[in-house]
Order: structure tokens, then sequence, then C-alpha cells
């Protein structure tokens, strides 16, 4: 056990402190770590050694070739990211300057709406907030804790979670589409053509099946599904060459299935939402609310250029 006395106190704590205290703990390693904030490792081990006098906690234990956090650790991350969150409000106190922003942005987001919104949003902040890099993490079902504990400042998904301190607003609506390879087959001319084809779609892991896919199922409409893949961009190799038939939101067809061809679904379906969520503490916070800005913004112009008919 380490000693609580040593001759650190409060005083000795500072913003690089409270980033290297989640560096380690997003990274796992002392290396990954270094490389994240551009560092030596050896400066990321002295600085780690500093913190864990001044916590009297070691912070990181071995773990086979790698290291895991403690208890503490892991409760102290929660109060170093409100601990930056703050310092940051701080520093931007009086009128907000995008040109001024220095700073990390967390975003969680699945495949869909990282590549459909996240280009054009990083394309604008390179423009007028060069200071901000993006990160993009894997939003999953997105869940309170992830909204909670900072994990991210903001997520995206057709799926908010449900809590009192958390806030969501709608960016748009997309329709869903059949997409096919022209060269192989016509596009469904009715439900009957619909369902006697072969499908690929998209079953995340755990065994995660596309909302659509779930909706479909649950109205008793059952597909002969040939290719299961874990994300979209497994989508367009199996479609070239094939008959399959994939149904997917029409956004894709600008980007990833460009170059294949859509139709209408022959059967009714959902339109599929997609929200921006964030935890009420950002609300007000001025750099928070103008990047919530860009994305709407993003969000209007892409929406604005739907799928053809």
């Amino acid at each position: 056990m380490m000693e609580r006395m040593s001759k650190f106190d409060y005083s000795d704590l500072d913003g690089r402190l409270l980033q290297l205290l989640l560096a380690v703990l997003e990274a796992g390693s002392v290396t990954g770590a270094a490389q994240r904030l551009g560092v030596t490792q050896s400066a990321v081990s002295h600085l780690l050694d500093k913190l864990r006098s001044i916590t009297g906690d070691p912070l990181f234990v071995k773990s086979g070739r790698g290291i895991v956090a403690t208890a503490r650790a892991e409760a102290l991350a929660a109060q170093a990211r409100e601990l930056l969150s703050g310092m940051a409000r701080f520093a931007m106190s009086g009128e907000f300057d995008p040109a001024r922003w220095q700073t990390t942005f967390t975003v969680a987001a699945n495949d869909f709406q990282r590549d459909v919104l996240l280009p054009p949003l990083m394309a604008r902040l390179r423009r007028q907030a060069p200071g901000v890099a993006l990160r993009v993490i894997p939003s999953g079902i997105p869940s309170l804790e992830m909204l909670r504990n900072e994990q991210c400042q903001l997520a995206i998904s057709p799926r908010p979670p449900d809590g009192a301190d958390i806030l969501q607003k709608r960016l748009f609506e997309d329709d869903y589409r059949v997409f096919y390879d022209a060269a192989m087959r016509a596009a469904p001319a009715s439900r009957a053509d619909y369902l006697a084809a072969e499908h690929i779609t998209v079953l995340y892991e755990p065994k995660r099946a596309l909302d659509l896919d779930q909706w479909l199922a649950a109205h008793g409409v059952q597909r002969k599904f040939r290719i299961m893949v874990p994300g979209f961009a497994g989508l367009p190799a199996f479609i070239h060459g094939s008959e399959l038939l994939a149904t997917v939101p029409g956004l894709l067809q600008s980007e990833l299935l460009r170059g294949l061809a859509s139709a209408k679904v022959p059967l009714p379906c959902p339109r599929m939402p997609m929200y921006m969520i964030w935890h009420m503490r950002h609300q007000h916070d001025a750099a928070h609310r103008w990047l919530r800005g860009e994305l709407e913004t993003v969000a209007a112009a892409i929406a604005a250029f739907p799928g053809a008919d």
C-alpha cells in the first residue's frame, strides 16, 4: 500500500495530470497514453508517479502484459473529467471564440452517422475552430453512463437513452431504400419480388440487428438473409456483382453506396430518425452549444439532398 503522507498536496494538481490520468485509463497503457499526449513514455511515467504521490493510490497495476485501473482511479476519472470541463469553461469565460478553442471533443457514433455527419463537421471545424480535434468512439446503443461519466461529450444515434439528465435533439429523418447492383438485377417491383430475393444486412455485435430489421420481423416480414456483416462498410463489396438487396438508410447513397442503384422499399416501413444526445451539464456551455449548432447545420445540409426515387 502507498503511504498517504507525501510532500505533495492538492496545489500540485494541474490540468496536465488530470489529462494524464484519463489518457492512461483510456489507452490502457503508458505507451498508448504517451502517443495520445504527444510526449515520451518516461514523461508519462514521471507524471504518473507524481499523481500517485498526490492521491496516495497506485492508480494502475499490472495485469498480464498490460495494466488495469484501480477502483480509486476509476472514481477519480469521473472527477477529472468534471474538473477539466470546469477549467475549459474558466479559460473561455466571456465571449466564446471558436478560433481560440483548444480541446479534444469526443463523439460517440456508429458507422452510418460517423461517415455521413462527422467528415463535413470536421471540415467546418478546420476552418472555424482549428484547435479542436475530434475523437470518435463507437456508440453501440448509447447508455446513460456513457454521457454521465463523460466517456463522450456528444452521442449521435437513432436510439437516445431515457434519463432525466439527458437531453436530445432530432437532427433529421431518413427514408430506408433498397440498394442493388443494376448490372445484375432490376429493382424489386413488388412485395413478392422483394421477399423472394436474397438479402444482405448489418448485424452489430453482439447480435444486435438494425432497427428496421427488427421492425419488419415484428410485423411478419420474413426475408432470406444470405450475408450479415458487422457494419455498413461491409455492404458494397458483397452487393457489387451479385443479386443481393440491402435495405438501409438512403443517405448512404451519397458516399458509401455510391455507384449502386436504389429504389423505394416495396412495402410499408418506418423512417429512421437521428438524434444528437448530451448531458444537461453541457446545456448552457458556450463551446458545446456552438458545436451542437455546427452539427445541426451539417445535418440540415445533408437532409436537403435525400436519395432519388
